[in-house]
């Protein structure tokens, strides 16, 4: 019989997952899953370049904000639940490609929440993933008595918000729906709080910092794509390529200075000492968010070249200082702070004010802060391969 992954055990018995597990590595499902979803990414960063570029910025960051949540809650929490169990059966992947449709009536709802305030078409494909991820803790529930009141409150918390954001929709007053929008955003950050006072789930360190590590990389990959295609079109309009190139290069240095500052240790090793690792998970909503506006970023800066955004130099350049800076600041504090000593610990926060300070260069901005970034990096490379001086010992 020739053997079909997947199709050998049509469903089975959703079992928690060893935490010490050999060679687990994300699955090619769970890799479309992300790359998915990172289609919705796209288009918020896209929308905020265009909230930006038109000036404005506060509905824009607004709408980001709410529209990333949206994306970034549902992705965590099926990352979470197949590090725990993922049996990839049937049952388990028809639910993972529900999740994905429902990720992209998010996307294709996008523009409409940005330009008209308008969540209804993105309630309805949240909810559907929601409700798809809410139905694998029944399978969890039944499988697993260990796990059973964990189970019943993750899933019976999930179901009755689904049912609030619903409601949601029938409030029509701006400030009672922004306030109902905050509460039940609340509601659902602290829905695996609450589950786990009964029994934590298990997770692997590793698994699940690949996959942070994974979707960190994608999105910083849509950010390249993003500002390679916002560059390529202003090269259409402009006979002088002079700002153009600076900015382009500033970029690259700025997003290759950001992946060399997130993968420089690993993850792995301080989640499973960590006893509760919900600060870095939660965390990582301000790492992908800043990840991803930084190509917003670029996008409003080859736009402000062409003369086609009438904003000022600064505002276009603080669309790309402000999201790095931010991207420096929480790579510190939810991770790279646990390995820093001495002076060290002082160059990433250091390196985010000047990123911002750059921001008074105007046109230059970008190139600057891509300088600085690049000179961060070395400098934190140098430190790390310099002995610390401990209690008059000199300490590798």
């Amino acid at each position: 019989m020739v053997r079909v992954p997947g199709l050998m055990r049509p469903s089975g018995a959703v079992r928690a997952r060893e935490t010490d597990e050999s060679h687990r590595v994300s699955t090619p499902l769970e890799l479309f899953f992300d790359l998915c979803f990172v289609v919705a990414v796209g288009q918020a960063g896209r929308e905020l370049a265009h909230a930006v570029g038109a000036g404005e910025v506060g509905h824009g960051l607004a709408s980001y904000a709410a529209v990333f949540f949206a994306v970034w809650w549902p992705w965590m929490n099926y990352s979470w639940f197949a590090t725990a169990f993922d049996p990839d059966d049937i049952p388990f992947r028809l639910a993972t490609f529900v999740q994905i449709a429902g990720s992209l009536v998010i996307a294709a709802a996008v523009p409409r929440a940005f330009e008209h305030g308008d969540f209804h078409l993105m309630v309805v494909g949240y909810v559907v993933v929601r409700l798809a991820f809410c139905s694998q803790w029944l399978r969890v529930h039944r499988d697993n008595p260990e796990l059973r009141g964990t189970a019943a409150r993750w899933g019976s918390g999930v179901l009755v918000i689904q049912a609030l954001w619903v409601a949601l929709q029938f409030v029509h007053a701006p400030v009672d729906f922004d306030l109902g929008f905050g509460l039940l955003a609340a509601a659902e950050i602290a829905v695996p709080y609450w589950a786990g006072r009964a029994r934590p789930i298990p997770f692997h360190p590793h698994h699940i910092a690949e996959r942070y590590g994974l979707f960190t990389l994608i999105v910083l990959g849509e950010t390249v794509s993003a500002a390679t295609v916002a560059v390529q079109e202003a090269t259409v309009a402009q006979d002088d390529l002079k700002e153009l190139l600076a900015l382009a290069f500033g970029g690259l240095l700025i997003v290759f200075a950001a992946w060399w500052l997130y993968f420089a240790h690993e993850m792995g090793d301080l989640l499973a000492r960590q006893h509760s690792p919900f600060v870095w998970g939660y965390g990582h909503y301000f790492v992908f968010a800043s990840a991803a506006a930084i190509g917003a970023g670029m996008e409003v800066g080859a736009a402000w070249t062409t003369g086609n955004d009438h904003i000022s130099a600064r505002l276009a350049a603080a669309a790309v200082t402000v999201p790095t800076a931010v991207f420096y600041l929480a790579v510190w504090l939810f991770q790279a702070r646990y390995f820093k000593r001495g002076y060290a610990q002082a160059l990433m926060p250091a390196n985010a004010a000047v990123v911002l300070l750059c921001t008074l260069a105007g046109g230059y901005a970008v190139i600057l802060a891509g300088l600085c970034c690049a000179a961060g990096v070395a400098a934190g490379v140098y430190a790390a391969t310099r002995p610390v001086e401990s209690r008059g010992q000199t300490v590798e």
